[in-house]
């Protein structure tokens, strides 16, 4: 090997990024020791083997696998193109590693294309960092007692569906939920206690929805329930169901007492006049007439 190709080879050798040729037919032909670090797999693990054995076999986050359907490599080599893609490797020990793919042509003296060259770089800082702003983006619409949608979320969906009423009369509902004498339980049992309550509500709200509904914890003890899609019988139906089934769950305390809540909830559809404030009014109006007709119950228009 001449001086020039060893100082070359011995540079793409130290680099900390992987980097890899491949002939037409995709069979390996230099593997750096960045690929090794990188993947687990020595250099005598993958020359000589076809890249579209699927060795690494990379997928995207979706699971679509790239090796045997949309090889960047291939891409590059058909089009002449640098090409590139985010996508999970398979390690020598079995866990998928984040990385960023770069692939580019090699080309001989007359111009044809003879190969190519990918380089790939471990991408886990770029996705943590992500995942941290999914995060933060999740967090700021979210209640940390409860799990469930917090106002900022509400009044985002709620400008949304107002927005759908009134440009595609695709109506919905709203549903607003009190726990019953909350500040009796806080007062017997203590705000722990409480906070459970609220948990157990909110789950309970939570896992017997619909896909498309909605559940916001509004404040303190009172949650909002935006159901899209609705009409009156069909409101009802979910809110009756949403109250039956708090009533009867509970929690258990050390002691072995068992505490159970009930609510009263207003439900209220959607009209040609509603602007988001009155709709939220009527909901609010309609769940106290359910407080002073007794409690435990649903008052729909």
């Amino acid at each position: 090997m001449r001086p020039a190709e060893t100082f070359y080879q011995t540079l793409l050798d130290n680099l900390y990024d992987g980097v890899y040729f491949a002939d037409k037919d995709r069979n390996i032909t230099y593997w750096n020791h960045g690929a090794e670090n990188i993947t687990g797999y020595a250099a005598s693990d993958v020359i000589g083997h076809a890249c579209r054995d699927n060795l690494l076999n990379h997928c995207t986050e979706n699971g679509h696998e790239l090796c045997l359907n949309d090889c960047p490599l291939t891409r590059s080599m058909e089009t002449g193109k640098h090409q590139e893609a985010e996508a999970y490797l398979r390690h020598a020990d079995g866990h998928r590693v984040p990385v960023l793919i770069r692939t580019s042509p090699i080309y001989n003296d007359q111009g044809e294309v003879v190969g190519a060259v990918e380089i790939f770089s471990n991408n886990s800082k770029l996705f943590k960092a992500r995942n941290r702003i999914r995060q933060l983006q999740e967090s700021a619409f979210t209640d940390a007692l409860t799990g469930l949608g917090n106002r900022r979320l509400a009044d985002t969906k709620l400008q949304a569906a107002l927005l759908d009423f009134r440009q595609n009369r695709q109506r919905f509902g709203l549903a607003m939920l009190d726990i019953d004498h909350f500040k009796l339980v806080n007062d017997a049992f203590g705000h722990d206690v409480g906070d459970r309550i609220l948990r157990m509500t909110a789950d309970t709200i939570k896992a017997n929805l619909r896909q498309t509904d909605i559940p916001i914890r509004w404040g303190g003890e009172e949650f909002l329930l935006i159901i899209e899609d609705a009409e009156k019988f069909s409101l009802m139906a979910v809110a009756e169901k949403i109250r039956a089934l708090v009533e009867r769950s509970h929690i258990n305390l050390l002691s072995g007492q068992e505490v159970n809540v009930t609510i009263s909830i207003g439900a209220t559809l959607i009209r040609a006049e509603d602007d988001i404030q009155s709709l939220l009014n009527r909901a609010d109006s309609l769940m106290y007439r359910s407080k002073e007709n007794g409690r435990n119950l649903v008052t729909c228009e």
